[in-house]
């Protein structure tokens, strides 16, 4: 009796072990089938784009296909939820943002949380959003405009695309005491028609949206990010540098995995993604949008440390402004 019990912890404590003689397995052999990556926005625009190049470069280093898989919805939380409550092995990945890994979290009553169930893989990029006005507003500069939306009182209005892309218009009317009506959009495309149709009279685009809106005789005011887009926007002045520091708003994208993914599965994609920055047609791609990361910083412990920085700097504001989900 002594024997076959022995026997039998022996066998049960075997069986525990599995799990975790399972995922020590994948992490080294890993990855040995193809990857998805949720891209939690709809198909077609500039980050869904990005995340297609960046996909395509990572199969060369990780030798099995990555696979975009669109899922938009509510701010892009439906699809990072799914990310969320995905498999811990590597297999699911998705390509966040500020929005998506930080605001909806004050947003949003979320099933998951954007702090503690994820695993940081690398920061990709920033990208600093341009206020552009419509042939209808007479102001030349952003002071102009400031002046004349002052003396126009919600008489103005503003294309906004998201939640996220709300904030910084809701910071600007505090900031400059000016009042705005805000008009959502499912996209920037249909934002960019409307404004250059009269629809409405400001919105903010990336700087790949700037050339055609330029051409179509849009006027940019200000650039949100800290010093000015020398590669793509060198004559746009930053809100900083017109006395408005506080209207600094650079989103960024960085890749996350599901909480719990082995710490050599997190390191063999964070190399692909390092190696695909470095790559000089990629990283083209991603500086017409903004500006990829230092390669001292494009490490999991960077972005972890970024997406708790923004969520203690922007919590508390969007709570102040009283920005929800409605």
């Amino acid at each position: 009796m002594k024997l076959l019990r022995r026997q039998f912890l022996k066998l049960a404590a075997g069986g525990a072990a599995l799990p975790a003689v399972s995922r020590v397995a994948t992490a080294q052999t890993y990855p040995t089938r193809p990857i998805t990556m949720i891209v939690p926005v709809a198909a077609g625009g500039t980050v869904d784009a990005l995340a297609r190049i960046l996909a395509d470069r990572m199969r060369l280093s990780l030798r099995q296909p990555v696979i975009v898989e669109n899922v938009s919805g509510a701010d892009g939380s439906i699809g990072v939820g799914r990310a969320a409550r995905a498999s811990p092995d590597g297999y699911t990945i998705d390509l966040g943002q500020l929005p998506t890994h930080v605001l909806n979290g004050a947003f949003y009553s979320l099933p998951y949380d954007v702090l503690n169930d994820f695993a940081p893989i690398a920061p990709l990029t920033t990208m600093a959003p341009i206020l552009l006005g419509g042939k209808s507003i007479p102001a030349r500069d952003l002071h102009e405009l400031i002046t004349w939306l002052k003396a126009n009182p919600d008489k103005a209005s503003a294309g906004v695309v998201t939640l996220g892309n709300k904030l910084p218009f809701m910071l600007f009317q505090r900031e400059t005491g000016t009042r705005l009506i805000l008009v959502p959009y499912r996209g920037g495309a249909q934002a960019a028609q409307d404004l250059v149709a009269g629809q409405i009279n400001l919105s903010t685009f990336l700087p790949d949206f700037l050339p055609s809106m330029q051409a179509a005789g849009m006027k940019a005011f200000a650039v949100a990010s800290d010093t000015r887009l020398v590669a793509v926007a060198p004559d746009i002045p930053t809100f900083r540098e017109l006395g408005l520091p506080t209207l600094s708003y650079a989103e960024w994208i960085g890749l996350f995995a599901p909480r719990g993914t082995p710490t050599n599965v997190i390191g063999r994609l964070n190399a692909a993604a390092v190696e695909a920055l470095a790559d000089p047609a990629v990283r083209s791609r991603f500086e017409v949008v903004g500006e990829v990361f230092p390669r001292d910083r494009q490490t999991p412990e960077a972005l972890g440390a970024l997406v708790k920085a923004d969520a203690a700097k922007w919590w508390p504001i969007i709570k102040e402004l009283g920005i929800k989900a409605e």
